[in-house]
């Protein structure tokens, strides 16, 4: 069997509705706005209320998704949902989607790989359907990353947002349009500068890891951003090197929303113009998996995506991992 185009059919994307500003911000910690903006770019963020969990964000967003594909839940045949913080260690978060959605028919599981989370899936659900072992992939992207953090740790706290993103995947007739190729790389000998401690096999939940405030991320600021910025331009100068496209020929680059000091000095490093990157971390914060889709979402939404256009995405997380893709838009909204 030739191996089948595979496109994106619908999009859709849901961030918690707890609206937090940097004003309320400075009344819990010890920051200011000034601060904030400065060293992250973030004016407000959304985070869970009590009661939500990942699978809760994830499931509105792939509602959209499969409504603007006009796929019905009993429709999916598979999936995937790239997330670090899922609702339990198990089950998967994406079982629980599946099962809120009433997705009767489908199978379900989880990619972990952080702020990757959503391209890594995406390049899974891709290659099932070129495959032609489904026709019908749902690849999500959701983490409810608040729940985590330290209230204390302000270098944390006020990066971070709670959000998802979804994409239906299905094969399409053009050979020359949807999904072209992908690059995902992994260090895992540097995975200490961005971790969670404890909750894992390693190092169990206990009084003292409790005690210790090990279950809160620890990340080192400034080797974290220079992997980023490293990990931007090798994601998009190797997933390009893939295919017969070059800098010039991308539409859009729709980036992991880690910190908006990153997208300048990388634009320029590239030879872009910043405008070539799409933004939107000052409303979010960093929402992990859910923020490439959430931001790709949103450049439909605002017409910076159109039909036929070339867009790259590309992600970076602890891992360490990094990843791109390129694809041309065949999704009209």
């Amino acid at each position: 069997m030739e191996p089948r185009a595979v496109g994106i059919t619908g999009i859709g994307a849901y961030a918690a509705e707890n609206l937090i500003t940097n004003a309320d911000l400075e009344r819990r910690i010890q920051t200011s706005d000034e601060w904030i903006r400065q060293r992250t770019g973030v004016v407000e963020r959304r985070m869970c209320i009590e009661e939500q969990a990942t699978s809760d964000l994830a499931v509105r967003a792939a509602e959209m998704a499969l409504a603007s594909a006009g796929v019905k839940p009993e429709e999916v045949q598979l999936i995937i949902n790239g997330t670090m913080t899922p609702d339990r260690l198990w089950p998967s978060a994406g079982s629980l989607i599946q099962g809120k959605l009433g997705a009767v028919k489908a199978g379900a599981c989880d990619v972990n790989a952080a702020c990757s989370g959503f391209v890594y899936a995406l390049a899974v659900g891709t290659q099932m359907v070129r495959g032609g072992l489904y026709d019908t992939v749902l690849v999500v992207g959701s983490d409810a990353i608040s729940k985590f953090l330290d209230l204390s740790d302000k270098n944390t706290y006020v990066l971070f947002g709670d959000g998802a993103g979804a994409v239906m995947l299905e094969p399409i007739d053009d050979a020359d349009e949807g999904i072209v190729d992908f690059m995902l790389q992994s260090d895992g000998n540097r995975g200490d500068i961005l971790q969670l401690r404890a909750g894992g096999s390693r190092l169990p939940s206990s009084h003292r890891t409790l005690d210790e405030g090990l279950h809160a991320p620890v990340m080192d600021g400034y080797e974290t951003l220079e992997f980023a910025a490293t990990a931007i331009m090798d994601s998009i100068n190797k997933v390009l090197a893939k295919t017969r496209y070059t800098i010039d020929d991308v539409d859009l680059i729709i980036p992991h929303q880690a910190n908006l000091r990153l997208f300048r000095p990388v634009a320029k490093w590239l030879g872009l113009p910043v405008e070539k990157f799409f933004i939107n971390i000052e409303r979010y914060g960093n929402t992990v998996a859910g923020s490439v889709p959430i931001a790709l979402y949103e450049a439909v939404q605002q017409g910076r995506v159109k039909k036929g256009d070339l867009i790259l995405l590309t992600a970076f997380g602890a891992g360490l991992t990094w990843a791109g893709a390129v694809l041309r838009w065949t999704y009209e909204r």
